[in-house]
């Protein structure tokens, strides 16, 4: 790159971050002044009595919405809708308001209610739509469109890669040219001149190295679908004992400090979780039951750390006799003729799940964690994915990266994936922000599809996704 265009980059970095420290300190100034409205009735109060610790009070808040917007990826411009942004944003203003009160009304002794918050959230929600949508504008006035080049190896991994066509990213990356290629980067080199961004799919590590080492040459933006290997890779540690660079793998093992904060987390959200949701679950119980009078409840039996079974407890949102036959099935969402009305409706608030809260009270499953497979489902995935069983190096949980980023309707390369992803950086900061980015999950109608159409058994053969 040469030293014009990567001064031009640079002042769009500058252009891009000034935007958002505005947002962020904009919303920080609409704390403090409902803040003052709240305790004293008017924003400039005559005794300055406290005025140090209302600082440290804004100043709290602002760390909160720190660690919310980088949990909710509130600033991703150019790869969020508008809407998807505001929402983002709105969660992050919302969570670390009702964090700091409470921090605040803990230390008070008193709790008392204020309608100045109702107005407050109201203003961020109109003030985060202007900004998401403004934003977004300057954004794309900054980066043209990209002409763009997608390589794949096969079919199949032409879907797993996606599209991008009606997000926002198509507008910043226009694919010209699509080519089937699994061949030697020498032959495919050429093919790369004058584009300005490469997606890759599939195609052999050798021509996938050459890429990697094209993109950073020539400074083009390279998007690559990854391999397990490339996922378990991540996790290596460099070892300096040795005198050529070596990279240490082996199975994910938790360190006695951590288990014992992530059993001791587990207690207190599976507890606060029972108590406040309490009241939902006894009324989606009842409902359940007095519709078709059978059981609320029901059992199956899952896997978790190494293989080990358990019976994790749901409510019932198929008929009684759903699996009648004895035969293991997935649901396909919304058109399965097994889900009851009721059960739609448990399903879509996701409501269906509370009961594990008790599996991870009693320590079979925790907050944080791939979900957990019933044992046929698994057998035949290990079938033509063996690699799936590397789930199973840790507890299972009730939410977790699959669920947060792939949402419900990805097949099980794509799941194992995005949870070895999990295992790779787990830790209590990664735990929470998983557990509050489930949140913006569950306003998302994709998060309760059924599977995907693309099985396990289809990437033995490399066939294309069955429809």
């Amino acid at each position: 790159m040469n030293y014009k265009k990567h001064n031009e980059e640079y002042k769009k970095h500058l252009w891009l971050s000034a935007i958002k420290l505005f947002h962020i300190l904009a919303s920080v100034f609409i704390f403090y002044i409902f803040w003052m409205l709240f305790r004293y009735g008017q924003l400039f109060p005559v005794k300055h009595t406290g005025f140090r610790y209302n600082y440290f009070v804004t100043v709290g808040y602002g760390m909160g919405l720190f660690f919310f917007n980088r949990t909710y990826n509130s600033y991703l411009l150019g790869y969020s809708r508008i809407r998807e942004l505001a929402f983002a944003e709105f969660l992050s203003q919302l969570f670390s308001s009702v964090i700091i009160y409470g921090i605040v009304f803990i230390g008070w002794n008193h709790w008392e209610f204020s309608y100045w918050f109702l107005v407050m959230f109201a203003v961020d929600a109109i003030f985060n739509l202007l900004w998401a949508y403004n934003a977004t504008g300057f954004y794309f006035r900054l980066y043209s469109p990209k002409k763009t080049i997608l390589v794949y190896r096969n079919k199949l991994d032409k879907y797993r890669f996606g599209s991008i066509k009606g997000k926002p990213s198509e507008r910043l990356y226009k694919i010209t040219n699509e080519l089937m290629y699994d061949g030697s980067f020498k032959d495919l080199k050429k093919e790369l001149a004058g584009y300005d961004a490469i997606f890759v799919a599939g195609v052999n590590s050798r021509c996938r190295n050459g890429i990697l080492k094209y993109c950073k040459e020539e400074a083009v933006p390279g998007f690559f679908l990854p391999h397990v290997g490339d996922v378990i890779m991540q996790e290596a540690m460099h070892i300096q004992s040795f005198d050529s660079p070596v990279f240490f793998v082996n199975r994910t093992s938790l360190k006695p400090e951590y288990r014992i904060i992530k059993r001791t987390f587990d207690i207190i959200a599976s507890l606060l979780g029972i108590i406040i949701l309490s009241p939902i679950m006894a009324v989606t119980a009842l409902a359940i039951h007095f519709y078709d009078g059978g059981p609320s409840l029901y059992k199956q039996v899952r896997l978790t750390r190494d293989g080990k079974k358990f019976k994790i407890w749901k409510f019932r949102s198929m008929r009684v006799d759903a699996e009648k036959d004895g035969v293991a099935r997935l649901s396909t969402g919304d058109k399965d003729d097994r889900i009851t009305p009721i059960g739609k409706f448990v399903r879509k608030c996701r409501l269906d799940e509370l009961p594990q809260l008790f599996n991870i009270l009693m320590g079979d499953m925790s907050v944080v964690g791939p979900r957990p497979e019933r044992p046929e489902i698994a057998e035949q995935y290990y079938k033509t994915l063996p690699d799936f069983k590397l789930r199973l190096q840790v507890k299972a949980g009730l939410t977790g990266y699959a669920q947060v980023y792939g949402k419900y309707n990805i097949d099980p390369y794509e799941k194992l994936e995005f949870d070895l992803l999990y295992i790779n950086n787990m830790g209590i900061l990664t735990d929470l922000k998983l557990m509050f980015a489930t949140f913006r999950v569950l306003f998302s109608s994709e998060s309760t599809t059924g599977v995907a159409g693309v099985t396990a058994m289809d990437y033995e053969s490399g066939e294309e996704r069955k429809s």
